[in-house]
């Protein structure tokens, strides 16, 4: 990964976001910027991974900041921070090319899903349409919709599954962006023997893929 840029209007919602941003090990290196022409200078010196855009952006405007990027870092996965007021917005950055949306107060669980979709699903091999939040919801819908749909719905807390060692050292692999490959490397096992892991451990937290794990294994503190 090469890091997320923060671009919000607000200093107070960038300022939160950065801190939870930096909680998410695998979107390392975590910079902001309040307007496009910041992004841009950003993504000038580092092409950022992935970019968390305000949909009421200050100045060019979302739709317009998307449009520059696309020419700097084509490679960025942008994901638009958007409410239920927001569809408008949303459609003309999903038209652009933005992998999905969030709510500005997203926190680190869904934080971590993006940056596991993205590794798994990068701009420049994923199809068309392809999204960066899991099954994401329309903005029309009820903000718990959206969180539901961003993989974070969960067990009864008297459910919490049960995970072997190396699930758990599996998960956090995953949590920090890796791939398989990269994950049976570090643990010194072959990548085969890693999918099967990940494979038990999608069925013991009754998630359908990385994303959806990530985010249950942190709402449970499984992992952090």
């Amino acid at each position: 990964m090469a890091g997320v840029v923060v671009c919000h209007g607000s200093a107070t919602v960038r300022e939160r976001l950065v801190v939870t941003s930096i909680g998410v090990p695998s979107l390392a290196p975590v910079r902001a910027a309040a307007t496009a022409d910041e992004l841009l200078a950003l993504a000038r010196r580092i092409a950022p991974t992935v970019v968390l855009l305000d949909a009421h952006l200050p100045g060019a405007g979302p739709a317009e900041a998307i449009r520059r990027l696309r020419a700097v870092a084509p490679s960025a996965a942008v994901v638009l921070l958007a409410g239920p007021e927001d569809g408008e917005a949303l459609d003309r950055a999903l038209a652009l090319g933005a992998r999905g949306f969030l709510a500005p107060d997203v926190g680190r669980a869904e934080l971590a899903a993006v940056a596991a979709h993205v590794q798994a699903s990068p701009v420049s091999s994923a199809p068309a349409g392809a999204q960066a939040v899991p099954h994401p919801a329309s903005p029309l819908q009820e903000a718990h919709a959206q969180r539901a749909d961003a993989g974070l719905t969960t067990r009864p807390a008297d459910s919490t599954p049960v995970l072997t060692k190396r699930e758990i050292e599996v998960l956090i692999g995953m949590s920090h962006g890796r791939s398989n490959a990269q994950i049976g490397q570090e643990l010194f096992l072959s990548e085969d023997t890693v999918k099967t892991h990940a494979r038990r451990l999608f069925r013991k937290l009754g998630a359908s893929d990385r994303a959806q794990a990530v985010a249950i294994g942190l709402r449970r503190g499984i992992i952090d």
